[in-house]
Formats: structure tokens, sequence, C-alpha cells
């Protein structure tokens, strides 16, 4: 099997000849660019650059001689920056920051390993003020200028294709936006406002996907989604309240990228204990669950693959907060077995990370999580 056929497959609930591997092949699936030198340290392999993908995690961009030895299955697409934006990484007192092209602050604090939101452009919380704000045009043809070629090339190759959104999704970048206290008192005091900037967000995010589907849709297998809804314990909003002002915008815009597209496969990223959303979520039209975060209540694998596994396919599992960081080689080799008895029987999983592999996970743990897919992942 093509690695595409391989996926497709799995995606189709059924069960292709190995478990997909998944690695860089989406900007929650990554590794760090600290994790990712350590690795080629450990395998002899030498580059002299390491490029990041995703300046915010500060992933690193996975070479292709590497991503083809570890025989990965997917291959992802990031949009281009637009024509008037350009990142450029200052320095403050605090540390490292760029302003993105929402407006937002993002500062990676001295000793730091990432950016995180910390300018929050949106400070009065008016409609006004919302009207006013110069937020990104999502038809700019900049953005996708060659991606077509290199997504026919990795068709070509028999990979498939995954593309990039242009934000974090409508709910979580209203966080960044106006801050995280503030949009939370948004939702609860004035969701007449809260309403009306998810809307906005929503309108730019179907429009990138016009743009995107319009011109590159004929290679595109999934189309990358994200919004975290989830904490460790359980939703980060009341589902009712996740029904009644979260629910519809997911479902206006998936909807709106399957009718441009009817063939493809909606990832939804959301980290932290989901269960509970499950059944809405997979009513809202998405096909794909990551990260799967195990460490998180409910999020039982076993308990996950009997009561969804028909609707939803299983892209992650393989738990980041404690074992692939501060485990043994064989903790994670029985993590992995673990997984895959609960994941993958009759398709629909795709092995990898729970999230980005962070800086501090070891090459020794990494390589115990590939080698042992390469033993038990056959079908």
């Amino acid at each position: 099997m093509t690695s595409r056929q391989r996926l497709l497959t799995a995606l189709n609930h059924k069960e292709p000849d190995r478990i997909p591997y998944d690695l860089d092949g989406t900007n929650q699936s990554g590794i760090h660019y600290i994790a990712y030198r350590n690795l080629l340290s450990y395998l002899g392999i030498r580059k002299d650059e390491i490029t990041i993908c995703d300046p915010i995690q500060q992933l690193a961009h996975v070479h292709e001689d590497v991503l083809e030895k570890l025989k990965v299955d997917t291959r992802i697409i990031y949009p281009k920056d637009p024509s008037n934006w350009k990142l450029n990484i200052e320095e403050d007192k605090e540390g490292k920051y760029f302003i993105d092209q929402y407006g937002i602050k993002w500062t990676m604090h001295k000793g730091g390993f990432y950016f995180d939101p910390t300018g929050h452009p949106l400070t009065e919380g008016s409609i006004e003020e919302l009207n006013n704000h110069p937020f990104p045009d999502p038809s700019d043809q900049k953005r996708i200028e060659g991606l077509k070629e290199v997504a026919r090339g990795f068709r070509e190759r028999g990979f498939p294709v995954n593309m990039m959104s242009m934000s974090g999704g409508f709910f979580e970048a209203s966080f960044w936006l106006r801050g995280f206290e503030n949009f939370y008192c948004d939702l609860a005091g004035n969701p007449r406002y809260a309403c009306s900037l998810m809307d906005k967000l929503l309108e730019i995010e179907m429009g990138y996907w016009d743009l995107v589907l319009s011109e590159l849709g004929d290679y595109i297998d999934i189309a990358l989604t994200a919004n975290d809804l989830g904490g460790q314990d359980g939703p980060v909003i009341s589902p009712s309240m996740y029904r009644k002002y979260i629910k519809p915008r997911q479902k206006k815009l998936n909807s709106f990228i399957k009718k441009k597209k009817p063939s493809i496969y909606i990832f939804f990223h959301c980290c932290g204990s989901i269960y509970d959303l499950l059944p809405d979520l997979i009513e809202t039209g998405i096909d794909i669950i990551n990260p799967v975060q195990v460490s998180a209540a409910k999020m039982n694998t076993k308990r996950l693959k009997k009561e969804f596994g028909d609707a939803l396919t299983f892209w992650g599992g393989i738990d980041t907060q404690e074992i692939l960081p501060y485990g043994t080689p064989q903790e994670v080799k029985d993590e992995v077995k673990r997984r895959i008895d609960d994941l993958a029987p009759g398709g629909g999983f795709v092995l990898t990370s729970v999230h980005n592999i962070q800086a501090d996970v070891p090459p020794e743990n990494i390589m115990a999580m590939w080698e042992t897919l390469q033993e038990y992942g056959k079908y």
C-alpha cells in the first residue's frame, strides 16, 4: 500500500496493512526543534540547518529523508504568509516577541520553549472596536502561491495531503484576541459581543477554506481544523454553553468545507477531557479527533473506541504528559501496545503522540514508540 492508500483505508474504518504513522503531518503532531535536534544526533543524522515550520510552538520542519527513514505516512502543507504581513521577531524586557497577522502579541519569555499570547488587541470588548479592527484577508492569493505544485507532488509520490488552517479556530482565537478572562466573561455576560467576534473569525475561516479548496481541492485529503474545548478534568465551558454558541458555528464551518469538497476528511484538534462533547462533535461533521489526550479525565481509549469508533478516527493516543518525557523506553513500549490494542481493531486509528513531542522528550523514547509500532502495528 502507498501511504495515501493506507491512511484512507484507516479513515474508512477498515484495516490497512499496518497502522498509519504520523510525525509532522499536523501542527499538533510535530516535534519541538530541540527534541528533533536530539533525535537526529541519536540517529547519527547530520543536518546543517533545522527550520521552524510553526514559530509559536517552535516546531521543526522534519526533513524529507528523515520522514522516509521513519516510514511516516503523512505530509502537511502550510499556507504562506499574506501579502501585508511578515514574521518579525523582536526582543523586549520579557523576552522575544512578535505581532501576528491578527494583531495579537506572542511572547517567548526568557528561558521559555515556545510563544504565549500576551497582548490582546480587542481591549474594549465593544462592537465598534470589533468592526474597526484590521482583521487579515483570508482570500489573499499570496497564501497559496506555489502550493498546488507541492500538493500535486505529494499526491504523485503516494502521500496524502493535510492542509493547515490559518488560525487556531474561531473559539480559541477569540481568547487570544480578547484575553482569556475577558472572553470567558463575554460568553457569560455579553454573549452578543462574544458571538459577533466568533462570527467574524468564522467568516475568515470560511473565506480561507474557500480560497484553498477552490485552488488546491483536487489534491487535499484532510482539512486540519482546531478549537481547544477541554481541560484536564472536563470541558472548559459547560456542554449547554457549547451547544448554544460553539456547536452551530462548528457545524456551519464543517458543512461549508464538505460542500466545497465532499470527499474531504475533517480533522479536529481538541485537547483535554472532551468525552462529554464527543456526540455533539460528531454531529458537527468531524471525521477525525486529535490528540486523544489519554491522561485527561474520561478519556479511556477502550471506552472511546467502543462508543465512538464507528464514527471517529482516533489520531494520537500516545501519552506526552508523563510517559514520553518521563517514562522508561519499556514503559513507552507498554503504552504503545496498550493504545494499539484499544484503538487499532477495525481501522480508524493513526498512531502519533498526544500533541507535539516537546523539548524534554528523550530520543530513546521517541524511537521506542516507533520501534513498537513497527513490531506490533501490522494488521
